[in-house]
């Protein structure tokens, strides 16, 4: 006889759950931005090899199809951008294989908003904004200043080196140390990713809300690039908000360039190939929508679970969902 038919959250945490989600909707209404809904289902998956996507064989007109359940709503929400929406957003469910825990669920909700004309730094302002709206008047004076930190300085400042000139054989040694792996064969930035979660990401966000922006351009992802102040080094212009060791929001000047993009979604599955992933199929509409012209501009997802669970002093997603994985 099944016994974990209950909720994972309690019935009071799901009223309070509802009335943060409310504070969300009318925050952006506030700022005359559209709220939209878009398909779950698409005929591209995210190509990322650091994301799962979860697939599934449907009937449609045109027969039997694999269909890919959304990683981010990021590819339709473009091209409602690109057909002249306007600045939206959405909240949104998504699917990303095998992330179950504390931090993650299979099954999470996204908030994801566009701003066109918007710039990273104008996007940044408006991302905390929203943050300290849903902690609270209390917990958002709590939240403490608001702090830019440098990736590269924060290597420098934790682990004594610089990320974009240390030698690889060096990065996977120090990499195999601190994570205790095996990392003869890791790519670099499998390397800096284990070491920015192990040695970086946990003091983030500790005494203030911490934005990671510069990140190395081969993590640029849908995002534009531009050259480091410090030396012309190619770096992502892409944000990352941090609270309390938790990641909360990533953030893009998004990439319009329809080639490029294409580019960067072959290296992809090449990439995936190499690594033994199987091949994800390529958002054609996407790329058509930028062709077309989309609007310059700048957009974020953040994790709507992670930031009621601070709001709410819950210690897991699990306790502010109905019913998290594997209780679905």
């Amino acid at each position: 006889m099944v016994t974990d038919w209950r909720p994972t959250a309690t019935l009071e945490i799901l009223r309070e759950r509802a009335r943060l989600l409310a504070e969300v909707r009318a925050f952006f209404a506030a700022r005359g931005m559209l709220e939209v809904e878009t398909p779950v289902l698409g005929h591209g998956g995210s190509t990322d090899r650091h994301l799962a996507s979860l697939n599934a064989e449907a009937t449609t007109p045109a027969g039997r199809e694999r269909l890919w359940l959304q990683t981010s709503p990021e590819f339709a929400m473009k091209r409602l951008l690109a057909a002249g929406s306007g600045p939206i957003y959405q909240l949104a469910r998504c699917f990303r294989d095998g992330e179950v825990g504390r931090r993650h669920n299979l099954e999470f909700t996204m908030l994801e908003w566009y701003r066109p004309g918007f710039s990273l730094d104008e996007l940044i302002e408006e991302t905390v904004a929203l943050v300290r709206r849903v902690l609270g008047r209390e917990l958002g004076d709590e939240a403490g200043p608001l702090r830019r930190r440098r990736y590269r300085e924060l290597f420098r400042e934790h682990l004594a080196i610089d990320p974009f000139s240390i030698e690889l054989a060096a990065l996977r040694r120090l990499a195999g140390e601190r994570g205790g792996l095996s990392m003869f064969d890791a790519s670099r930035d499998d390397c800096l990713d284990l070491l920015l979660s192990l040695a970086i990401e946990p003091h983030l966000g500790r005494e203030g809300i911490d934005v990671v922006v510069d990140y190395p351009a081969s993590q640029a992802a849908l995002a534009r690039r531009h050259r480091d102040p410090e030396d012309g080094e190619w770096v992502a212009s892409r944000f990352e908000l941090y609270l309390d060791g938790l990641e909360l929001a990533n953030g893009y000047d998004e990439l319009t360039d329809a080639e490029e993009q294409a580019a960067r979604f072959d290296e992809d599955n090449i990439a995936r190939r190499a690594a033994g992933l199987p091949e994800v199929d390529v958002d054609v509409r996407l790329l058509a929508a930028l062709a077309h012209g989309m609007p310059e501009g700048s957009g974020v997802a953040l994790g709507i679970d992670r930031l009621i669970q601070l709001a709410l002093g819950k210690s897991s997603v699990a306790e502010v969902m109905a019913f998290a994985t594997p209780r679905c």
